[in-house]
């Protein structure tokens, strides 16, 4: 078997989300890391919505539950974004509940809390394939520092 690797989009997203958390650093609420991160994405000219609804679908009936994606890019790559000491096992299940969900092929959560952003970073593809972080390398990305 393969190793899942990040798709373009993903190295873009990324890139965009370093140049965030390096101009505000870690320490603040997610609602600034999520407004100036989809502020950067839009900038590089990607489509970019933010708190979209996430009904659930039972019985053939669409339930809004009150789930919202904090950014949907291109309608393909989600983006969480957290604000918090570390991840807990629920962070895991809300990416792989998320992607079950939706269409997104892939699953971006950053935290913006933790010293850098290659450190904060979580990715899970369609299946509940999580991306290991090695695969960063293969971006031409602003520096991990």
């Amino acid at each position: 078997m393969t190793t899942p690797r990040f798709d373009p989009l993903a190295g873009r997203i990324i890139a965009a989300a370093i140049k965030v958390h390096r101009a505000l650093g870690p320490g603040l609420f997610e609602n600034p890391y999520k407004q100036c991160l989809a502020y950067e994405l839009q900038k590089d000219g990607l489509t970019v919505a933010t708190e979209v609804v996430l009904p659930v679908v039972y019985d053939k009936v669409r339930i809004d539950c009150g789930y919202r994606l904090d950014i949907l890019v291109e309608g393909a790559v989600i983006v969480e974004v957290k604000s918090i000491e570390r991840y807990a096992p629920i962070h895991t299940a809300q990416a792989l509940t998320y992607l079950k969900l939706t269409e997104a092929r892939q699953l971006l959560m950053m935290n913006f809390n933790a010293p850098t952003l290659k450190a904060g970073l979580k990715s899970f593809l369609r299946g509940g394939i999580e991306v290991p972080r090695e695969a960063l390398d293969e971006y031409e990305l602003p520096e991990l520092s």
